[in-house]
């Protein structure tokens, strides 16, 4: 096998991985995976919109729990007196 075609070969391959990726990145098409075996069909979506509805209820809820954290800490970081003023609100 020449140097030529060696590196020709590795051209290829390299620029098909390259390929792959970008369009993975731009149209998810999840073709790294097909090319790796961890799925049958490439352009199936609904895998890819499930995870990213997944993702998008979850950092919802992050964004609930951070609110109600500040919230605890507000309360918390308050003089002794106040805090008790809200508990006995409360009740």
């Amino acid at each position: 096998m020449s140097t030529l075609s060696l590196f020709l070969l590795i051209g290829g391959i390299t620029s098909v991985a390259l390929l792959a990726s970008y369009l993975d990145a731009k149209f998810q098409w999840r073709l790294n995976d097909w090319m790796n075996g961890s799925c049958s069909n490439p352009f199936i979506r609904s895998e890819t919109d499930q995870q990213q509805r997944r993702l998008k209820e979850k950092d919802e809820k992050i964004e609930q729990l951070m609110a109600r954290i500040e919230t605890l800490e507000a309360i918390v970081t308050e003089p002794a007196y106040e805090l008790n003023k809200k508990i006995n609100a409360l009740k």
